[in-house]
């Protein structure tokens, strides 16, 4: 079955997708449309239908798996589909959500494998029992959340491959810069995101919840920590908890980006970039994967407008291959 990442630009398409947002808008002449992102495992598209009526309106909710007919275009620079005709799929059709939604490149018993050999790292003793408390309270959900709504891994089980590569990523830097504490780099990073499983709505037409709209998962981990001290009779204001919380705090690097604080130690100020790092990274490779080689990229609107050129030629194999 082909998926939407299979059909090239003026290829007329047919396909089931699954709706992941369907934004109700106005044209300048005051008709209304639904601004709609398709979704499969291949990835995401948008696509815009003209003239809606209040009954399509209540047919094409996010979360629908439909059949598609279009033709695949590009608008500025982006992968877009031209509708023709849509119509939400029948009961003998693939229409389970789950088939469509994207996952992250590793299964979940490794990225486990890989959280309990960090968790072995914490040896401040105050932060591994934090760390464990909060991530017993989650630990289903979060290997299952996507890391965002949109932009960087925006797929289910992405918050915990996020999480992952930035452990591996701080891994490394720590044997270059020995003067950085690992239990607290290791701690913020694995808590940085957390609040992440409640401030989104799940992997399937991922969408902020009203907590995550008022609050933010930023403010909802602090908390968690806050509780997590009482529930284990850790000092509030022990050194060792202002210094975790600190680094979830601080990690968005800037006050303008949602964090109360700049990073004021070098654990927080590495966090930051480190998440920053796996963030970019995560986008242009999903944005290349996209994309034929000697080509540029759709555009990445996170990252300033920018096409990314995917080159010709092959990376050369390691000494080991």
């Amino acid at each position: 079955m082909k998926k939407i990442y299979d059909y090239q630009k003026d290829e007329q398409v047919s396909l089931f997708v699954l709706i992941k947002s369907a934004d109700e808008k106005i044209t300048r002449t005051n008709k209304p449309y639904l601004s709609f992102t398709f979704q499969d495992t291949s990835g995401e598209i948008s696509a815009n239908y003209w003239d809606v009526t209040p009954e399509d309106v209540e047919r094409f909710k996010p979360g629908t798996v439909i059949r598609l007919e279009g033709k695949r275009e590009e608008y500025k620079g982006n992968p877009q589909i031209r509708i023709n005709a849509i119509r939400p799929a029948k009961e003998d059709e693939p229409n389970n959500p789950e088939l469509y939604i994207e996952r992250a490149p590793i299964n979940k018993d490794k990225m486990v494998e890989e959280f309990n050999h960090a968790l072995f790292d914490i040896t401040n003793a105050n932060m591994n029992r934090i760390v464990r408390f909060i991530m017993k309270k989650y630990q289903h959900d979060f290997f299952q959340s996507p890391a965002a709504k949109t932009n960087h891994h925006a797929f289910m089980g992405g918050l915990a491959f996020h999480t992952v590569s930035m452990l591996r990523i701080a891994r490394s830097l720590s044997e270059i810069y020995s003067e950085l504490d690992v239990s607290l780099l290791f701690s913020g990073i694995i808590l940085h995101d957390v609040g992440k499983v409640v401030e989104l709505s799940g992997p399937t037409a991922t969408d902020y919840t009203l907590e995550g709209k008022l609050i933010g998962h930023i403010v909802m981990i602090n908390e968690d920590i806050v509780k997590a001290c009482r529930e284990l009779k850790i000092d509030e204001n022990h050194e060792d908890v202002l210094l975790l919380k600190h680094t979830v705090l601080a990690h968005h690097g800037e006050l303008e980006y949602g964090s109360p604080v700049r990073p004021l130690i070098p654990e927080a100020e590495m966090i930051h970039y480190i998440d920053q790092i796996d963030a970019k990274m995560n986008m242009i490779s999903s944005a290349l994967r996209k994309t034929e080689p000697g080509e540029f990229s759709e555009r990445v609107w996170a990252m300033n407008n920018r096409s990314f050129y995917k080159k010709a030629y092959k990376n050369p194999a390691s000494p080991s291959e």
